[in-house]
């Protein structure tokens, strides 16, 4: 009985039924959701970090005045 041989099949392999330009298309939309995602995560952190900033100096200079 010969050992045929053992196909792997792969994420790469279910998309290349598809048109490469589609494929392409795809992944472009997918990329830019990211970014778009990124860019908002990003954009959150930074109004935090200006909140947590704003609030500490607040403190430090309100504990500086009434110690």
């Amino acid at each position: 009985m010969p050992l045929e041989p053992h196909s792997t099949s792969t994420m790469l392999d279910s998309l290349a039924g598809y048109p490469r330009w589609f494929v392409a298309l795809c992944l472009t939309i997918v990329a830019a959701a990211a970014l778009w995602l990124l860019a908002k995560l990003l954009k959150w952190g930074l109004y935090v970090l200006a909140a947590l900033v704003l609030i500490a100096g607040l403190a430090a200079t309100g504990w500086l005045i009434f110690r």
